[in-house]
C-alpha cells in the first residue's frame, strides 16, 4: 500500500471544521485511533496579484499572517477525497496543499 504525507497550510480557526470533515471521511485514522494528525503554527506570506479575488489581504500589498499547518498520512488512493474536503472547507482562494510520497 502507498502512502503520502499531506501538509496543508490553513487559518487557524478552520483547523477543527477541516479535521472533523476529514475524520467523517474515515481520512484521519490510523488503526485503532482517529483524529490521527499534528499542527504547527507557522508565518504565512503572500501577494494577490491582479485578477485575486483574496481571502484575506490587498490585492498588490504583500500579507503576513499567521497560519496552521495541518499534516497528516493518507493513502494514496484517498487523494481526490481529501482534495474534494478540503476544497470544500478551505477558505482561501488557491489553498497550498502538498502530497508527498512516502517510503
Amino acid at each position: 500500500m502507498s502512502y503520502l504525507k499531506v501538509e496543508i497550510f490553513v487559518p487557524k480557526k478552520y483547523v477543527v471544521e477541516l479535521a472533523n470533515d476529514l475524520n467523517e471521511a474515515d481520512i484521519l485514522k490510523e488503526g485503532c485511533y482517529d483524529y490521527a494528525f499534528s499542527t504547527m503554527e507557522v508565518e504565512g506570506h503572500w501577494r494577490p496579484l491582479e485578477g485575486a479575488n483574496p481571502f484575506d489581504g490587498t490585492v498588490g500589498q504583500v500579507q503576513t499572517r499567521p497560519e496552521v499547518k495541518m499534516e497528516f498520512r493518507i493513502k494514496e488512493e484517498e487523494r481526490e477525497e481529501v482534495q474534494r474536503i478540503i476544497d470544500r472547507v478551505h477558505p482561501y482562494e488557491v489553498p497550498v496543499v502538498n502530497y508527498i510520497p512516502l517510503a
